[in-house]
């Protein structure tokens, strides 16, 4: 017999704050796991794909493993390095960009540079925080980050449950089917098809955008001779995954850093901006039409809130799994939707009129 509404919310609602209870009190165990998680949901097509070529699900992890292992290790020694090296010389160099952001503005707006102003006493101070406190917050970034969990455990375990969930991922998937209530069964797999639907949509697909992104507008502003156009492609790239966020900060800090170093020459400036149009144009009308589709079900507000909500709660492991929560919220708040649009609730005394048709119907089905 089926449970009643009551009851079955009751169970789902034990098992939302069980979940979230978790995540509170277990985040820094439970990072490695979700990490490695993500990473083998982010590669079970590629597995499939290679099984449906001819090779067995062991076979296709163990080569999706070596060639993940060789990328990781190339951008490990060759890109990272000058990431952290650029960084550091943003940091030194902005004092010198404050104290020429100070002389623009008193030979254009002398009123505004007055000594005591705002302006003036708020850039003069700018360059000395930045170089004090950028490496400084850089670090702290960094030692907290190490302070969830143990860096060299992260690094092991990382890969290892990854690996391991990638190899039992569809043995996985059909145990889970299995415990699924039967009565029930037909309409959580319908549910959990279009979560998936917009997981793989949304995160595979603004991964690979992330990426696509991140190495055009560091390759480009690189092409380009600006000086720090790695670190500044690699924030405009990591960014884009937050809507607009990525656009706006990496266009704003890019075309900021072509104007402390090509000034007068227009340009070399133009073109620091046209590469960002040109990535613009390729993201909205080529790339993220092609790789995330049109509609995935998540709203950027949506998703924005999702990811501020969930990383103030429960910090980093929050905005780890801001994403799927977000999807999983979006699909079942659409279903309860669709019920409450069918319900007597909604349709009033139209739902009374429809039922004794339909009870005559069956009858006449009989």
């Amino acid at each position: 017999m089926t449970l009643p509404a009551r009851a079955q919310l009751t169970y789902w609602g034990i098992a939302a704050v069980i979940f979230f209870a978790a995540l509170w009190w277990l985040g820094a165990v439970i990072l490695p796991f979700l990490v490695g998680g993500a990473i083998a949901y982010f590669l079970d097509p590629l597995a499939d794909r290679l099984e449906r070529m001819g090779l067995s699900r062991a076979l296709a992890t163990a080569t999706i493993a070596l060639v993940a292992t060789l990328v990781f290790v190339v951008i490990g020694l060759a890109v990272i390095p000058m990431l952290v090296r650029q960084l550091s010389q943003l940091v030194a160099t902005a004092p010198e960009m404050a104290l020429h952001l100070q002389e623009f503005l008193t030979a254009r707006f002398p009123s505004m540079m007055e000594p005591g102003s705002v302006v003036n006493e708020t850039l003069l101070s700018l360059g000395e925080a930045v170089k004090a406190r950028g490496g400084e917050l850089a670090q702290t970034v960094l030692s907290s980050a190490m302070s969830v969990v143990n860096f060299v455990v992260f690094i092991v375990v990382v890969p290892v449950v990854a690996f391991y969930m990638l190899l039992d991922w569809d043995r996985m998937v059909a145990k889970v089917d299995g415990w699924l209530p039967r009565d029930h069964a037909p309409q959580v797999r319908a549910i959990a098809r279009q979560i998936d639907k917009v997981l793989s949509g949304f995160v595979r697909g603004q991964v690979s955008v992330c990426v696509i992104l991140g190495s055009f507008y560091a390759i480009a502003l690189m092409l380009a001779g600006l000086n720090f156009g790695l670190i500044a492609g690699a924030i405009a790239g990591g960014l884009t995954f937050i809507p607009y966020v990525g656009a706006v900060i990496g266009g704003v800090l890019s075309i900021g850093l072509a104007l402390y170093q090509f000034w007068g020459d227009w340009m070399s400036i133009g073109i620091i901006a046209g590469i960002f149009v040109a990535g613009q144009f390729l993201e909205g009308n080529v790339i993220t039409p092609r790789l995330v589709g049109s509609s995935v079900g998540l709203h950027p507000l949506w998703l924005i809130f999702a990811l501020s909500a969930f990383g103030t709660l429960f910090g980093f492991v929050g905005m780890l799994v801001a994403v799927p929560v977000a999807a999983v919220i979006g699909v079942l708040a659409r279903f309860a939707l669709d019920r409450y649009l069918e319900g007597r609730l909604y349709r009033g005394l139209e739902a009374l009129q429809d039922q004794p048709a339909t009870l005559a119907d069956e009858t006449e089905g009989a």
